[in-house]
């Protein structure tokens, strides 16, 4: 598999400790996204939305979908990491969630509208963030790993980015 269809601007280069400027900077590109992902999709037909990013890759509505799903897990998990101390989070499987009737569906306005409204609380919650809390982990136990909220900001701030890209190059060439 042609790595530049899975990982179309790169894989994520994980960072323990984040400076502010790449904290604001991650922010900001939440904050915009779900314009900058509104306007991708604008005007495209049920046909374009079913075209795929690679050769068994997901549809375009499925990215849209899987988007509102991985944020909604992101932003819960960075609350329980700021309120609890470092929480197991439970994890989901993306590809079996992505065919569901709710993610296989053609129609994507109502993933948008979940996606403007919780990237718009998020971005309220995480401008609101100390450093000690940026700092602030939740554990995820099938990798055995922690995962700093200001580490993770950048991580979907990455994933954002992933999946707009995604959707460009199904547009420009439907697998």
């Amino acid at each position: 598999m042609n790595d530049k269809l899975k990982h179309p601007i790169g894989k994520f280069e994980w960072i323990d400790q984040p400076k502010f400027k790449q904290l604001e900077k991650a922010i900001q590109t939440i904050a915009k996204f779900p314009q900058k992902l509104r306007n991708i999709l604008d005007g495209l037909n049920p046909s374009d939305l079913k075209k795929q990013y690679r050769p068994e890759g997901w549809s375009i509505a499925q990215v849209v979908h899987h988007l509102a799903d991985s944020h909604m897990h992101c932003y819960l998990r960075m609350k329980h990491a700021v309120l609890e101390n470092e929480p197991n989070i439970k994890d989901y499987n993306q590809e079996n969630w992505a065919t569901l009737s709710d993610a296989i569906n053609i129609e994507v306005e109502y993933s948008l509208d979940l996606i403007e409204a919780l990237h718009k609380r998020w971005s309220i919650f995480l401008k609101g963030l100390n450093e000690q809390e940026f700092k602030r982990c939740y554990f995820h136990p099938e990798r055995n790993k922690q995962y700093p909220i200001g580490t993770t900001t950048l991580l979907y701030a990455w994933h954002c980015n992933h999946h707009l890209a995604h959707i460009e190059n199904s547009l420009k060439n439907s697998y």
